[in-house]
């Protein structure tokens, strides 16, 4: 009687019939998320479970950096301060001025019996590290929604906008830079009021401001803020600076690029704002009621 040893490796299916099995399964997790958005709770999951191990990959990172600010040296430090100094004595007569235009702003407002903009919160964060996609330019920041940070928020650094939050995690957050392809910020021009908008372009140090006429009014080195008008972002932060225009008479736009004003490559400390009040709905006309060409119409026929 002959025996039979066991084999050594265990065969399972065959490679193929793998193959196809998780094949099929990622084309049915892709579709789920992407029609009924099932995946994002456990992608949520998965970020609250990876947090201490990105916390901890990012702990040697912190403690070289926390090093080499403590090796910095006292004559660099007592600079910084008389530069500080010096700035902070000729900045003190502004402030005084630019607190009287603010009190006489407010009477003007009450005089006229406008609403006044809600004062906007704020809340402090810091840049972790850039986002992984090659073909977007986001950020990750330290602040998520156990700090009340809310999809849709503006974050702005000491120069201006950087960009919006576009998806919140327990205690991180992600923010789309104005420079990323699916951005689009409406801005006003500060010297002639001009309203129009920048496009990201994917990468940083440029943006489009699209659909501007060839024999429109503006010049290199004009200065673009928010206009307010979408009820996203607050108005007046500065945004970008005109940088280049090109006017071919062969075309209907001019092709203009801007230079943004802020960005996540100047500064780690960022600050993410409360997002305003909805704005009031779109007046929609009573189904009864006609216009005035159609009651002619009606009476010529």
């Amino acid at each position: 009687m002959e025996y039979a040893p066991r084999p050594f490796f265990k065969r399972g299916p065959s490679l193929i019939a793998r193959l196809g099995f998780f094949t099929l399964l990622s084309l049915i997790l892709l579709y789920a998320d992407a029609r009924f958005h099932y995946v994002e709770a456990i992608r949520k999951v998965i970020a609250v479970v990876l947090y201490p191990l990105q916390e901890l990959a990012d702990m040697p990172g912190q403690a070289a950096s926390r090093v080499a600010n403590f090796f910095v040296s006292q004559s660099y430090l007592q600079r910084e301060n008389d530069r500080l100094s010096h700035e902070n004595f000729l900045h003190a007569g502004q402030l005084q001025s630019q607190q009287a235009l603010i009190a006489e702003n407010r009477h003007l407002r009450q005089l006229m019996e406008l609403h006044e903009r809600a004062e906007q919160t704020s809340t402090v964060a810091e840049i972790l590290y850039v986002g992984r996609d090659l073909f977007s330019r986001k950020v990750i920041i330290d602040k998520g929604s156990s700090q009340d940070i809310e999809e849709g928020a503006a974050v702005v650094d000491d120069t201006g906008l950087i960009g919006q939050v576009t998806r919140t995690f327990a205690w991180t957050s992600e923010v789309a830079l104005i420079s990323d392809r699916e951005q689009v910020v409406p801005v006003q021009v500060v010297r002639n009021g001009l309203r129009a908008a920048v496009f990201g372009i994917g990468y940083d140090g440029a943006l489009d401001l699209r659909f501007i006429p060839v024999n429109t009014e503006v010049e290199n080195g004009d200065v673009l803020v928010t206009s307010g008008i979408d009820g996203v972002y607050p108005a007046g932060l500065p945004v970008a600076v005109v940088s280049s225009i090109e006017r071919n008479a062969a075309y209907p736009f001019a092709k203009i690029t801007c230079t943004p004003a802020a960005g996540p490559n100047r500064n780690r400390q960022v600050l993410v704002m409360s997002r305003l009040a909805p704005l009031p709905e779109y007046p929609i006309a009573p189904e009864g009621k006609k216009t005035g060409k159609a009651r002619k119409a009606r009476k010529g026929g």
